[in-house]
């Protein structure tokens, strides 16, 4: 199944702009990909500001997000996997979605451990 995160960040950052706020992400900045200005890097993550009079050409797409900005008066080109996306949130308030890491969602458990229990109804033959 394709992660659900760029089309959660298309979707939140829609509603940040018609609420005429700000949309602020948060990217970790040690995934393989990601291309942002290294002296704004802090602890292996980068905060930018994707609101429409920040950015240019942005391209909010499932695989990268990208677009070009201005870092203390100099245009660069930003792109970031969407796996890389922390969080997008408006900066007026904070509301917005933190990320999950998706590696480890739906994964098998190891060997030797029984399934955990599903909230799904089971189904059996009575005769």
């Amino acid at each position: 199944m394709t992660s659900s995160r760029p089309y959660m960040v298309r979707a939140l950052y829609e509603w940040i702009i018609d609420n005429d706020m700000t949309p602020y992400l948060l990217v970790d900045a040690t995934i393989v990909g990601v291309q942002v200005p290294h002296q704004f890097i802090e602890e292996g993550k980068i905060v930018l500001n994707i609101s429409p009079s920040a950015t240019e050409a942005m391209i909010l797409g499932n695989q990268l997000i990208e677009f070009s900005a201005r870092f203390s008066g100099a245009e660069q080109i930003v792109s970031v996997p969407t796996e890389a996306v922390l969080a997008i949130y408006a900066r007026e308030n904070g509301q917005g979605m933190l990320f999950a890491d998706e590696s480890d969602q739906d994964m098998p458990p190891p060997d030797g451990e029984p399934p955990s229990p599903s909230n799904k109804p089971q189904l059996r033959v009575v005769k």
